[in-house]
């Protein structure tokens, strides 16, 4: 079960509201996550006190972003565990709820191991939920980390790209503190950037159709106080043309074997407008989003969207209270949609992947495996 509660943001510093937070109130354990359908217009806690409720928020995208899915997923089976419910079932549904992003099938994985390996060691239900969330913690931490060391490896790399400073980054969809532990990924380095002084202007896909880059990009870099500009996604290419675009900075929700990157749709037509005018393309992303069971990139799961989120505009975001048929119509009836959320840039049209273990370039299966390899000496711990 999910409650709302919208919290007063008037003394709240900017940068500081928590997209996912574990509260242990009286009547029990909640996962409390920023509904993130309602941003800019409202701060509003969702209180998720199961996993079904975690689940849809998951599924409407009240909390989104591949790595924050990763953290949600590992809380979701503590949630599970410490409520009693059956932990199993708990994580099946956890793990299919969005099939694209690795990272949430990883955190549940993570979390259930520790939960199942306590068991085995012959804790009882209680001493094995606490293990289940002292991972998920583990996870959080881990992320708020990678977040920090790639934020630092990523400045570096747009340093020896683009000499001189004065970055304008062209950013797609929302990367920054929303779908992390930390600042994020993609936007961690523009914000790296910024408090150096060396972001001359981040411009801002407004991404359609569900406006990830106007409602929560534009929100976290107004509050940061960075210089930026909202465009239509369809504008890009007249900005690469006059010149105007220095470096292209986004995430991803999963990086096959051989590199291919599956990103929010609308990231593909920015790589090949990248190539064409010779200007860096940057994935930003924890090792965690590498899945080296996923070959190459025709073998990723690209997840489809209801139609009606193109066929119809909704003042409210679809999935925070608006049902297909309540927006206002801009197709004819029975208009056919394609609306998938993602879409795959080949390896060879990225510059480089930024991950917390440096950086890949050129991107290759041969250094994404070494990269891996080396999270998993450095861990212990499966990252893909």
């Amino acid at each position: 079960m999910a409650d709302q509660f919208a919290a007063s943001m008037a003394s709240v510093e900017p940068g500081s509201v928590p997209a996912l937070r574990w509260e242990e109130p009286p009547e029990g354990p909640v996962l409390v996550v920023l509904d993130q359908r309602r941003l800019p217009a409202e701060e509003v806690g969702l209180v998720c006190t199961d996993v079904p409720a975690l689940v849809d928020a998951v599924r409407t995208l009240a909390v989104r972003g591949a790595p924050l899915l990763g953290i949600a997923g590992a809380y979701g089976v503590a949630l599970a565990a410490v409520r009693g419910f059956d932990v199993v079932e708990a994580a099946e549904l956890l793990a299919h709820a969005r099939p694209t992003a690795v990272n949430l099938a990883y955190g549940v994985r993570r979390a259930l191991g520790a939960y199942e390996e306590a068991l085995k060691d012959g804790s009882g239900p209680a001493q094995a939920a606490a293990a289940a969330l002292a991972e998920a913690r583990a996870l959080h931490r881990e992320d708020a980390e990678a977040s920090a060391r790639m934020a630092e490896h990523g400045l570096a790399l747009l340093e020896e790209l683009v000499p001189g400073g004065g970055f304008r980054v062209l950013t797609h969809c929302n990367t920054g503190a929303l779908v992390s532990g930390g600042e994020g990924t993609a936007l961690a380095v523009a914000s790296a950037a910024h408090r150096a002084g060396r972001l001359r202007r981040l411009w801002v896909d407004e991404t359609r159709p569900l406006l990830q880059g106007a409602r929560l990009t534009a929100y976290e870099a107004a509050r940061a106080g960075m210089a930026y500009t909202l465009l239509a996604d369809n504008a890009a290419g007249s900005l690469f043309a006059a010149g105007e675009v220095d470096a292209v900075l986004i995430g991803a929700d999963r990086i096959a074997a051989d590199g291919s990157v599956a990103n929010k749709v609308g990231s593909y037509p920015l790589a090949v407008l990248a190539r064409y005018h010779h200007v860096p393309f940057l994935v930003v992303a924890p090792v965690t989003t590498v899945d080296l069971g996923t070959p190459t990139g025709s073998e990723i799961e690209v997840e489809q969207r209801p139609g009606h989120e193109i066929t119809e505009f909704t003042v409210v975001p679809p999935g925070a209270g608006a049902e297909p048929g309540t927006g206002v119509p801009v197709a004819p009836l029975g208009t056919q949609a394609y609306n998938p959320a993602f879409d795959v840039t080949p390896p060879e049209l990225v510059t480089a992947v930024v991950t917390e273990n440096g950086v890949v370039s050129p991107v290759t299966r041969a250094g994404l495996a070494e990269l891996c390899g080396r999270s998993r000496r450095g861990s212990g711990s499966e990252p893909a």
